[in-house]
């Protein structure tokens, strides 16, 4: 009995020991059978050859086949099982790959035999040669527009109409810009615009130097900018007036353009003609920094002294008065009325003494208080309006207005 009894257990053992043997063997030829299908599978992504697929058919076939054989000789029907299982994708693509028809496949493999990929190392006729354009190549890196002028299309037609490139290269980001337009499909179209609104053909130079960025304005942007101005009765010269001298006007949105015409009405208290008149005449005060604007307004009448009906004025008849330089304001008026004697209500009516240089008041105030000719007083005899004293030029005043000669009066300038 303990015979029988160690015989068996050794037949166990042995038994265990064998179907070990048997599942790792199993598995090495499973994992070699997978990685042979998974070669096929990537050089079939590769390979346009009717061949190859009949070959990887007869190596599914043959793989498939060889793995059913030894699982049929396997003692162990759990590893067959499990190799079934396992080579089931195979069947599955074999399955596709019989139902696939050959008449698609053969009509495929005609269309990649009639146009083969070229080659850099294919011979070509001279006619093919002679018609093959070769680009230089762009520079990688400049610190100036003047080297892609005769590559680029765009700055070479913008050099044409006009436009300084010097200038242009000086402004952030504008030659990277202009560099990545093509003229046909973005520059063309708006510099037609452009000459519809009112922009003379010797003014577009200048204005892109100005405002090159509007080449790059979405052209529903620019048309809804000048409807709004029409809007607001502005005429079409009008129009024209302001955005040929004002290059940036149009870059401006609706919003930020009806906001300026509303701090001239409010704050200025203007009336809606007078404002736009003043816009008209001078533009740039819906595009520039209103600080300057708020300073000088606020400077006429503290510093001064002119009353708020008088700035008015003022500002009607000289917008620039608006955007003047405050020293320079200062000055001439210190000088016109503290030194010369003139009321505020003459220099009302005859602001344009403030565009005037001083230097040139000084000289003709000095040589006719020299001749006792200096009386601005309009109630008295021998009055010298502003207007003579600095719009008229050198003879017309000595002989006019001083009643002398020009050379007394440069031999006066020498005692200076």
């Amino acid at each position: 009995m303990a015979f029988w009894a160690r015989q068996i257990s050794i037949w166990c053992s042995s038994v265990k020991t064998s179907n070990v043997a048997n599942s790792i063997q199993q598995l090495r030829r499973t994992r070699r059978m997978w990685m042979q299908l998974h070669e096929l599978s990537v050089l079939s992504l590769l390979c346009t050859d009717n061949q190859f697929f009949q070959r990887g058919l007869k190596t599914y076939q043959s793989v498939s086949l060889g793995s059913r054989l030894q699982s049929t000789n396997s003692s162990n029907g759990q590893i067959v099982s499990s190799e079934n299982n396992l080579l089931s994708p195979v069947n599955h693509y074999q399955q596709q790959a019989e139902v696939m028809p050959s008449s698609d496949t053969e009509t495929l493999y005609e269309v990649w035999e009639d146009t083969p990929p070229s080659s850099a190392l294919e011979e070509i006729s001279e006619e093919e040669a002679v018609q093959i354009v070769a680009e230089p190549p762009l520079p990688l890196g400049s610190f100036t527009l003047r080297d892609y002028v005769d590559r680029s299309e765009t700055l070479s037609k913008l050099v044409l109409l006009g436009v300084d490139l010097s200038k242009v290269e000086k402004r952030p980001h504008a030659g990277q810009l202009l560099l990545r337009l093509d003229f046909e499909k973005d520059v063309r179209k708006r510099l037609l615009f452009l000459k519809d609104v009112g922009v003379e053909d010797h003014q577009l130079g200048p204005f892109l130097t100005q405002n090159p960025y509007i080449l790059a304005v979405d052209m529903e942007a620019l048309e809804t900018r000048v409807a709004y101005l029409k809007s607001k009765k502005f005429g079409k010269e009008a129009v024209a007036q302001m955005v040929s001298r004002a290059p940036f006007l149009l870059s401006f949105s609706v919003e930020r353009l009806d906001n300026r015409l509303g701090f001239f009405q409010k704050e200025l208290g203007l009336s809606v003609q007078k404002t736009r008149d003043l816009v008209v005449r001078l533009p740039r005060l819906l595009t520039g920094s209103l600080e300057p604007i708020k300073e000088n307004w606020q400077m006429c009448q503290v510093e001064l002294g002119f009353r708020r009906n008088e700035i008015q004025q003022i500002v009607t008849k000289i917008p620039k008065i608006l955007t003047a330089n405050k020293r320079k304001l200062t000055e001439t008026f210190d000088y016109l009325h503290n030194v010369m004697g003139i009321p505020h209500h003459i220099l009302t009516n005859f602001p344009q003494v403030f565009n005037s240089k001083l230097l040139r008041v000084k000289e003709r105030h000095m040589f006719l208080t020299f001749l006792g000719r200096a009386q601005y007083d309009p109630a008295q005899p021998s009055y010298i309006s502003l207007d003579k004293l600095v719009s008229m030029p050198d003879e017309v005043f000595c002989t006019e207005v001083a009643k002398a000669s020009v050379k007394d009066f440069e031999k006066f300038l020498k005692t200076l």
